[in-house]
């Protein structure tokens, strides 16, 4: 259950079908809401504000012989760790639910996470894609921490002009007898609007559409995931030996560190 379905139910206390609830029953709900899932141990508290969450496992490398590593299980206690559901976890459950395919791949997550991940970073950091304009040159200490925010907002600027001004649904004209008059006005909105809502305010596909007017059924929710595919596949940038540089590793180390500010 969404969380403002369940604030919905508790606010007026009554179930879906309008029947009033009790006071156990809207507890249990709430406690239900808040359920840690399986393996994470008991140590980790019930919270139903923490909002839709998911298990994984953590791992780290281990020595392995002489001169090798492997992966393994890193959780305390072999127990599995919990992270904040984003939109891109919520779409894949439906999906999962709906026995569909995977709405995205990893590397297109990958690059969504990365691209809400530096935002946050550098919104909370105070800095401003304006900082960059008349940058004559770094202190020449690599450790600068301006200089490594500048060169990030770099980055994020480049991501913005991948992304950029197109429109990831057009309103266009209907004759009247296709519109009724109780029909909320349809906006238009970018791809750039779209990577927003998505990475960094956590909507679903259907939660955009009808946050801008739009009826949320199969056609619409199609053409709005193509939108969003096409965005993070230029922000993702070019392929190289069939790695797309950002999924992980030194592959991803070289485009960060590759990353112009005029690249588009």
């Amino acid at each position: 259950m969404k969380h403002d379905r369940l604030f919905q139910i508790l606010g007026t206390g009554r179930d879906a079908s309008g029947r009033p609830l009790t006071e156990a029953e809207r507890i249990d709900l709430v406690r239900a809401a808040g359920r840690v899932p399986d393996g994470c141990g008991p140590a980790m508290p019930e919270a139903p504000a923490r909002g839709p969450v998911r298990a994984f496992e953590p791992k780290a490398f281990y020595p392995k012989g002489a001169a090798d590593w492997e992966s393994k299980p890193a959780g305390y206690e072999g127990r599995k760790a919990l992270a904040v559901a984003d939109a891109f976890d919520l779409m894949a459950r439906a999906a999962a639910r709906s026995k569909r395919d995977q709405p995205f791949t990893p590397t297109q997550v990958a690059m969504g996470r990365s691209y809400a991940a530096l935002t946050e970073k550098l919104a909370a950091a105070g800095v401003k894609l304006s900082s960059v304009e008349g940058r004559a040159g770094g202190s020449g200490q690599g450790g600068d921490v301006t200089d490594r925010r500048l060169i990030e907002a770099e980055r994020l600027a480049a991501l913005h002009r991948r992304i950029g001004t197109g429109i990831a649904m057009e309103v266009r004209r209907q004759r009247p007898s296709r519109t009724s008059a109780t029909d909320r006005p349809r906006r238009s909105f970018t791809d750039r609007q779209l990577i927003d809502a998505v990475c960094l305010e956590g909507r679903t596909i259907s939660d955009v559409l009808d946050s801008f007017g739009w009826k949320v059924y199969g056609d619409t929710r199609a053409a709005v995931r193509t939108a969003l595919c096409k965005a993070l596949d230029r922000m993702v940038g070019p392929v190289r030996r069939g790695n797309i540089m950002v999924a992980g590793g030194a592959s991803a180390r070289d485009f960060w560190g590759k990353m112009r500010p005029d690249d588009n």
